[in-house]
């Protein structure tokens, strides 16, 4: 039986508008990382389904689409009649700064745990082997549903499945600090594996040394921590010890588009430690996904020129 991970999150339309054109696609944190991930494992007994709500128009079946394509599992994915996505754009200006506005209020991702579908799917999730989520999966949620989804990874838990959990902390979708520190520390304390960027652990927590993030990390009872830092080294603390491992040097003049680096670096990561590799191996699998990722416009690289897992 193939091994089950569900990936819970929100995918928008993305509208980039430059000087002389305006240009549309799909986007969002957990789906990047969806994608590289499946890329990854497509040769190995494992199945990749995507969690988030969805409308019925023409917008969300190109959604669906793009993930089948991507062999994706669909089937956690709700359809709501009366929801879309959400939309965000990037505006590029002359002197090539982007700015970022959003419009996702009433986006079908914030209501997957508030319809008659919820309970069944729920169930389902409840028996996968691995959940993974990141902090803006959380924050388009209500309280309501917040409850509900930490009930859920406490299920997860209970029946022998794993908690993956990226930081990405964006403030502007938390009403406070003292509410997102609240949410942060229960979804911690359910989490085996974290990735964490030391920029949002500082927007979020304070501004401490990575030694410091490790152990505020570890209290709250996560067992692997992975601290993604760019072009710099990724650290790595678990159970097999604490690992420094170098990125690839890769040439200024290549480095194009850093839209999805972390995205894709946790999909390399995962992809290879899923497959049994310890956590440096997996560190360099990250490193090269992410590396190879930046080298191209947009988040989502040709399949041709996606790497493929580094096996012993």
């Amino acid at each position: 039986m193939a091994t089950k991970i569900a990936v819970i999150g929100e995918c928008m339309i993305e509208l980039s508008i430059k000087q002389d054109s305006t240009t549309r696609s799909f986007g969002g944190d957990t789906l990047n990382t969806s994608i590289y991930l499946s890329r990854l494992l497509k040769n190995k007994d494992f199945s990749i389904h995507y969690v988030t709500g969805l409308g019925t128009d023409p917008f969300s079946q190109e959604m669906l689409d793009s993930w089948q394509k991507e062999q994706i599992q669909t089937d956690l994915v709700q359809k709501m009649s009366d929801k879309m996505p959400g939309l965000y754009s990037i505006v590029t200006d002359e002197h090539g700064e982007r700015s970022f506005y959003y419009w996702r209020n009433d986006a079908a991702a914030k209501f997957w745990l508030k319809t008659a579908e919820t309970a069944r799917i729920a169930e389902q999730i409840a028996k996968y082997d691995y959940v993974y989520l990141s902090g803006i999966s959380i924050a388009i949620l209500d309280a309501e549903s917040i409850l509900k989804l930490l009930d859920l990874l406490k299920r997860v838990k209970a029946n022998g499945g794993k908690v993956i959990f990226d930081n990405n902390f964006r403030p502007r979708l938390w009403s406070s600090l003292d509410l997102a520190r609240s949410v942060y520390a229960d979804i911690l304390s359910y989490t085996d594996i974290a990735f964490l960027t030391l920029d949002d652990e500082d927007l979020l927590w304070g501004k401490l040394p990575y030694e410091q993030v490790i152990d505020r990390t570890k209290n709250f009872g996560v067992t692997e921590i992975v601290i993604k830092r760019g072009s710099e080294s990724c650290i790595i603390e678990s159970a097999e010890g604490r690992f420094d491992v170098p990125a690839n040097k890769i040439a200024k003049e290549k480095v194009i588009d850093t839209t999805a680096a972390g995205d894709s670096f946790s999909a390399g990561y995962l992809g290879a430690r899923l497959s049994g590799q310890n956590p440096a191996q997996s560190a360099l699998q990250g490193h090269l996904v992410a590396g190879t990722v930046i080298q191209y416009r947009g988040a989502i690289i040709p399949l041709d020129v996606t790497p493929t897992l580094i096996e012993d």
